[in-house]
């Protein structure tokens, strides 16, 4: 009986042995050799997984740019540093991309509008959104169910009174969270900026006032009055081009509803 135990023992001992020696000599004869180019790139990418580069990962856009297929300049998360590295390693020049920051253009408090519903359902954005708009007056507005807090990979949205706020120490400018909006209102704007219209409302004056009280209403006051033309209102809504915009704060000062905020000081 000890005899035919030990021998059982002895072969699975062999049996063993003779896989492991198997396995090391296959890893040794048929490993994959790993790209030092790539090996580089990916230590030198923050490692966020975002996806703003266009590509499922670090790793992937790391195989994209050694491989040529890639710019070394999509890193938003990295920004000018990240390429200069990349610059280096690849032994070119990269012009390099700076980041802004995501923007909610609502002001939509729950002070400021009404509910127009009572919504029961999957606690998405997307899907209160499919029913009337969603459950607020203002169907241009944030719906706050925080879709876009749940796809943000650094934690720099969240949810306060039903409306979307951006930490923008925090932000990254991956723009995940304007890709998952369902109403279209987060942007991601340049991190210098200090002047927002905080709006997305394309109703008539009239009626996107009595949906919300901080609503735009399309007086073009904003318009008229910029030194710079950089504001102009467009389907009912005033929208700054941030390539003319000085932050002078002219467009504050003559906003009659006070929709257009100073980043500063909101």
């Amino acid at each position: 009986m000890v005899e035919n135990i030990l021998t059982a023992l002895l072969v699975v001992g062999v049996i063993g042995v003779l896989a492991g020696v198997l396995l090391a000599v296959a890893s040794h004869f048929f490993k994959v050799e790993e790209d030092e180019t790539v090996k580089k790139i990916r230590e030198a990418l923050p490692g966020a997984n975002c996806g703003a580069c266009g590509y499922a990962g670090c790793d992937s856009y790391a195989e994209a740019v050694a491989q040529g297929k890639a710019e070394p300049n999509l890193c938003i998360p990295g920004a000018a540093a990240v390429a200069d590295k990349l610059s280096e390693i690849l032994g070119v020049s990269v012009e390099t991309k700076d980041s802004g920051v995501a923007f909610v253009a609502c002001n939509g408090t729950c002070e400021a509008t009404s509910k127009k519903a009572v919504y029961e359902g999957i606690e998405t954005c997307e899907a209160s959104g499919m029913l009337f708009g969603g459950a607020s007056s203002c169907i241009y507005g944030c719906v706050g169910c925080g879709d876009c807090a749940a796809v943000c990979p650094v934690d720099a949205i969240c949810v306060r009174n039903s409306l979307a706020h951006v930490n923008p120490e925090l932000c990254i400018g991956c723009g995940k969270c304007v890709k998952t909006c369902p109403k279209h209102i987060i942007s991601i704007i340049p991190k210098n900026a200090t002047t927002a219209v905080m709006c997305s409302n394309k109703e008539k004056g009239a009626v996107a006032r009595k949906n919300c009280k901080n609503a735009c209403i399309g007086c073009k006051k904003c318009q008229l009055n910029c030194p710079e033309n950089a504001i102009t209102v467009t389907n009912n809504v005033a929208v700054i081009d941030y390539s003319k915009c000085s932050g002078c704060g002219v467009c504050i000062d003559n906003c009659p509803t006070k929709c257009i905020k100073n980043l500063n000081k909101a």
